[in-house]
């Protein structure tokens, strides 16, 4: 009977170390518009994001003031999944709000 790490001939088996690749990761981008109010960026980047309120105001400021802000960076299902998530908060509100992902 061959032993731990033995084939049946008696040789010692190979271990191989596989490779793993870190999945590709996607910016998750908040677009500025006229109607979308703060409060509600506030609010979707502390519910969807997880954001503390002091970066989720920071972000919100950004995306005021320069047109879009990262609201986060994740892999591309993760990524989906928030962007549609901001999106049916944003109809249920009845703000335009444009949620985006672009490769990091």
């Amino acid at each position: 009977m061959p032993r731990y790490g033995e084939d049946s001939q008696g040789s010692v088996l190979s271990s191989t170390k596989e490779e793993t690749r870190e999945p590709p990761l996607y910016k998750v981008m908040l677009h500025n518009d006229d109607y979308t109010t703060m409060e509600f960026v506030v609010h979707v980047l502390v519910s969807v994001f997880r954001k503390s309120v002091d970066d989720a105001v920071r972000i919100m400021f950004a995306v005021h003031q320069e047109g879009i802000g990262v609201a986060g960076v994740y892999p591309a299902q993760i990524a989906e999944t928030k962007i549609d998530a901001v999106h049916q908060l944003a109809r249920e509100e009845s703000f335009p709000l444009k949620c985006t992902m672009e490769p990091e």
